[in-house]
């Protein structure tokens, strides 16, 4: 009994050690592009730069964004306030203003983050090392978004 035991211990831990030897290469990440280096930014101004986040972030959220003009009486307008630092990376991101609905708020902030990094700026653009911005989030009842940057005007505007 006991060398039974002993013996089917003994196969359980051998084939906990073997290995097992495959062609396949793993799978790159899910964010495999995105770590790449970011290129530089050709804005000359914050306002141009921002127009390039903007873009950037629509981009990779389209599920998100919507097309059309946005509606008159908006579900939610937050303004965050973000800093990039010479590498394009995102170092900081604040709610400036809300009307505390904590969808658009927790939407807005994790469209800014999961869209980094972001084009490096221009060095001229950079005020201690870093780019200093503020962007609106404009919220449609469906909890769809645009960025005022590159937004399109409200109905009834």
């Amino acid at each position: 009994m006991y060398q039974r035991s002993g013996i089917i211990i003994a196969a359980v831990l051998l084939t906990a050690c073997s290995t097992v030897s495959t062609d396949r290469q793993p799978a790159p990440p899910a964010n495999a592009a995105r770590t790449a280096s970011p290129a530089v930014s050709s804005a000359s101004s914050t306002d141009a730069y921002k127009r390039d986040i903007a873009r950037q972030i629509t981009a990779l959220h389209q599920q998100q964004v919507y097309a059309e003009q946005p509606q008159a009486l908006l579900r939610a307008v937050i303004v965050l306030r973000y800093a990039i630092d010479a590498d394009g990376r995102l170092i900081k991101a604040e709610i400036l203003r809300s009307n505390k609905d904590q969808f658009a708020e927790k939407t807005a902030l994790a469209s800014l983050r999961n869209s980094a990094p972001f084009p490096v700026p221009q060095e001229k653009l950079l005020r201690g090392g870093k780019l200093e911005a503020s962007e609106t989030w404009l919220f449609n009842d469906d909890g769809r978004f645009q960025i005022r940057s590159i937004a399109l005007p409200q109905r009834g505007e």
